[in-house]
Order: C-alpha cells, then sequence, then structure tokens
C-alpha cells in the first residue's frame, strides 16, 4: 500500500511538471505599424532612434515600411534599394541645403487593415534645412502625416487611414481591445518611450522554456516532494 501510495504521488507530480512545460511560453503578439530604416550600400538597417530624433546628413537614405511584425528581428524591410544618387538625380545640390532620400514602402493587402488597400511603393527626394530631421525630411514630401497622442507616427501620406501600432490577431486583424500596442523603437519620434533612443526590441524566442516556466516546475516538484513526504508521515 506505502508503494502504491507513493507511485500514485509520483505519478501526480510528474503529471503537474509535463503540463506546465507543456504550457510554454505565449506566442508573441504582432504589430501593425510603420518602422524606420536606414540605408546604405548594403542594404537595410533598421533604425535605433526614431525618425526625429535621426539628423541625417547630405547623401542619406531613409526608410519606411508598414507591416505586421513583432519587432526589429522579424520586421519587414522597404521593397526599394537604398540608392541615393538614383533617388535623388534630378534633384542637384544646393548651398544651404542637404538632400535626403526617401524609400516610402506602403507594404501589402496582407498587412493593410480591414477594408484598405496600401498605395503602391514610392521614392522621394527631400531638400531640406541642414540640421532637419528624418521626420522633418518626410513630411516635406509626404503629407499628410498622422500621429497619435503618444506621437507615434501613424500615417504617412493618409495611409493608413485610421489605427496607430495596434496589435494584431492570427488572422490579421487587430485583437485584443484594439488599443495601441508596443512596436519598435523606430516607429515613434521622441515623445513615445518607444522613440526614444534608450528603447530596445525584443530578441527573438528561443527554443527552450522560459525562466517563468522553469521557476513553474521547481514550485510544482517542491509542492509534489512535500507531499510524498506528508504521506510518508501518515503511514509511517
Amino acid at each position: 500500500m506505502r508503494r502504491a501510495g507513493r507511485t500514485t504521488a509520483l505519478l501526480v507530480v510528474l503529471g503537474a511538471v509535463l503540463a506546465v512545460l507543456g504550457a510554454g511560453p505565449a506566442q508573441a503578439a504582432g504589430y501593425r505599424y510603420w518602422s524606420f530604416w536606414e540605408g546604405s550600400g548594403s542594404g537595410w538597417t533598421y533604425a535605433t532612434q526614431g525618425p526625429s530624433l535621426v539628423r541625417p546628413d547630405d547623401g542619406a537614405v531613409q526608410g519606411f515600411r508598414f507591416s505586421v511584425s513583432e519587432d526589429s528581428q522579424d520586421s519587414a524591410k522597404p521593397r526599394r534599394a537604398a540608392e541615393f544618387t538614383k533617388i535623388c538625380a534630378d534633384t542637384p545640390a544646393e548651398d544651404g541645403t542637404k538632400r535626403i532620400a526617401l524609400v516610402i514602402d506602403p507594404g501589402t493587402a496582407a498587412d493593410a487593415p480591414a477594408g484598405e488597400t496600401p498605395p503602391a511603393p514610392r521614392t522621394a527626394c527631400a531638400r531640406v534645412a541642414p540640421d532637419a530631421s528624418a521626420a522633418e525630411a518626410l513630411a516635406s514630401v509626404a503629407k499628410p502625416l498622422r500621429y497619435n497622442s503618444d506621437a507615434m507616427l501613424c500615417a504617412i501620406s493618409g495611409y493608413p487611414g485610421s489605427g496607430c501600432g495596434e496589435q494584431v490577431s492570427d488572422d490579421g486583424n487587430g485583437g485584443g481591445d484594439g488599443g495601441n500596442g508596443t512596436p519598435g523603437p523606430s516607429a515613434s519620434v521622441p515623445a513615445s518611450p518607444a522613440g526614444s533612443a534608450a528603447a530596445s526590441t525584443s530578441g527573438g524566442s528561443g527554443g527552450g522554456p522560459s525562466a517563468g516556466v522553469l521557476v513553474g516546475v521547481g514550485a510544482v516538484l517542491l509542492l509534489g516532494i512535500a507531499a510524498v513526504v506528508q504521506a510518508r508521515r501518515r503511514r509511517g
């Protein structure tokens, strides 16, 4: 009887452990937003600052891409080459100004909010003051821009017509309560915490259990051991 009781208790502990491990970490949410990129001869790099913090030099290439992504690890890049000489070929240099090449990619139909159709990707060459930011360069060629109350960039040239950084469910529609999410740091201007230079994006999820899962397993094991000890005392 004692052996049967111990076996039953151990099976209960084992089942609880497997249940905790099987739950695993929850799948991270995706967000629909305009991401900000810096271009070079080697391609596109996800910006670490918001567009109003970046003050590019003459000859720089800046990109904006609308898409659904979890963070910078899987964010879609602009689908045009970062070629300053081509984009600004018809905009000669002038004293007292600088030229910023811009690539504006509204994304695909799969990224679009329900009922909206993304315009075609385009490029523009902005001639701005020497101290102008990337946000000011964008505003000079792609109005109307739309920002939310947290100063997150929500729309370029009026697209999309509504929404701003909302969480997206598995079926591609806005999930949860429809509130703003927390997309990558380059999605915003500095008034938003996500747009500050110190903000960072979350990395990709690993293959093993998270720290929270391991803590849960430890707690289950301790409870199971205590149950076995208690059962022994009662039968002793």
